[in-house]
């Protein structure tokens, strides 16, 4: 079996020329043998965590770990790592034979024929040796690369998005042909993704990444289960997580969460929501998944009014949309979408016209003061209402606020019908203005 090795990152920073700063302290620890999976959006650090991992780029301060020496020094060979790229990096003039055998050409282990067949039979391209990567299909040019990776016996494999090029049925195959190989070869490996999918099916560790910051790091079902902030329950989540803005009010002999169009009312005497009264008044964002909200003939406590907006038929189950009158989570406090800090907005704006994009995002996060009319009168007896909305200028909004429900098929939920959508008290998530947690007793 090969050496695997342990990789880890102490207060890891890397800032360029320009003074983008791309990964910012990141620190985590990567036991010999498992597999990580960095997640995150575009432009959080990802790639860069991998290429200051494999050596081909320098940190500005803090260190890279391997098998607990400092190895900021260490040449790219020594590290003993091997990395497959989106685009495959492939050389076009040679044939898959001569492609898996280049980094043993290049001093990383003696040119084997035997070795290459064997590989290649073992990601199925056995057949393909003799030919150029012209002729071959997306998934067969990434099965080459990762060949060329195996081949040389790396104590760590880093992969960047290798799969993000694929169509989607060809991605869940080689999804599970990577973890695969990883596991039999028991090499440590670092895979990058902006997919939760990927994500969450294949890591034995999560790190999700925003804007070169470490949000949270653990098993994939506790990351996703017990999000750390609004970020991280934001980003994971298919379809996305329904964000709700709120307000607590805790009374001794009722608990509601005050959505200014109507309550969820939560049963005083459950241990879960005890916690809740030292939040009263206390602004809220309510974050629901899919899988923790249902439909209900009626209820007392923990359920919403809504209408059914629409309904989307997956075969196997439905998506419906709920719309329940509550003003959206907007992309300031969920963190899912926001200009650059360093640039002032009105730069952004400076353009004439700006572009529509920009147009959007910032109708979207730019607090409002009421305009035109005067403040709204709240429709639930606690009288909470927003102290800014979205622009009404930006971009419709009504979708932002459906909470989406998971139905078995055949359902009966048309548009147009009023229903009653129950919450998973063990799965309700809740955070406080700035995004940070409030855990449920």
């Amino acid at each position: 079996m090969i050496a695997v090795v342990a990789i880890a990152a102490d207060r890891l920073t890397k800032v360029f020329d320009d003074g983008t700063v791309a990964v910012d302290g990141v620190s985590f620890a990567i036991e010999p043998g498992q597999f990580m999976v960095l997640l995150g959006p575009t432009g959080c650090g990802k790639s860069t965590i991998l290429r200051l991992v494999a050596g081909l780029e320098t940190p500005t301060s803090g260190h890279v770990l391997i098998d607990g020496e400092i190895a900021d020094s260490w040449t790219a060979q020594r590290r003993q790592v091997a990395m497959v790229f989106q685009d495959y990096a492939l050389y076009p003039h040679l044939t898959v034979a001569q492609n898996i055998a280049f980094p043993l050409r290049m001093g990383h282990g003696p040119v084997s024929e035997q070795r290459i067949r064997a590989v290649a039979a073992e990601l199925g391209i056995a057949e393909q040796l003799h030919r150029l990567p012209s002729v071959l299909s997306g998934g067969q040019r990434q099965r080459v690369a990762m060949a060329r990776a195996i081949v040389r016996e790396p104590k760590a494999f880093l992969l960047d998005e290798p799969l993000s090029n694929l169509d989607v049925g060809l991605r869940a195959q080689l999804r599970a042909d990577v973890t695969g190989l990883a596991r039999r070869h028991g090499v440590t490996t670092v895979y990058v993704t902006h997919d939760q999918t990927e994500a969450l099916s294949m890591a034995d560790q999560l790190a999700v990444l925003r804007r070169g910051r470490l949000q949270q790091v653990g098993p994939p079902a506790q990351v996703y289960g017990d999000p750390a902030n609004l970020f991280v329950a934001a980003f994971l989540g298919t379809p996305r997580t329904s964000l709700l803005q709120g307000a607590v009010y805790a009374e001794p002999d009722r608990i509601v969460v005050d959505l200014g169009a109507q309550t969820l009312d939560l049963p005083v005497d459950d241990p879960r929501v005890a916690g809740l009264a030292a939040h009263h008044t206390e602004r809220v964002v309510l974050a629901l998944r899919a899988d923790a909200v249902r439909l209900v003939a009626a209820g007392d406590t923990a359920t919403l009014r809504g209408t059914v907006r629409a309904v989307e038929n997956l075969g196997h189950e439905a998506l419906v949309r709920v719309t329940t009158g509550g003003l959206p989570g907007t992309p300031a406090q969920s963190q899912l979408d926001l200009p650059d800090p360093d640039v002032r907005l009105a730069e952004l704006l400076a353009e004439d016209p700006p572009p529509r994009h920009l147009r959007q995002a910032i109708g979207r996060i730019i607090p409002q003061p009421r305009r035109r009319q005067p403040p709204a009168t709240a429709r639930t007896e606690y009288g909470f209402y927003p102290v800014y909305e979205p622009d009404p200028a930006g971009p419709d909004t009504d979708d932002d606020s459906d909470l989406v429900v998971r139905v078995p098929m055949p359902t009966s939920a048309r548009p147009g019908d009023s229903v009653t959508v129950e919450v998973d008290l063990d799965r309700l998530l809740l955070f406080d203005h700035s995004g940070d947690r409030i855990r449920l007793s």
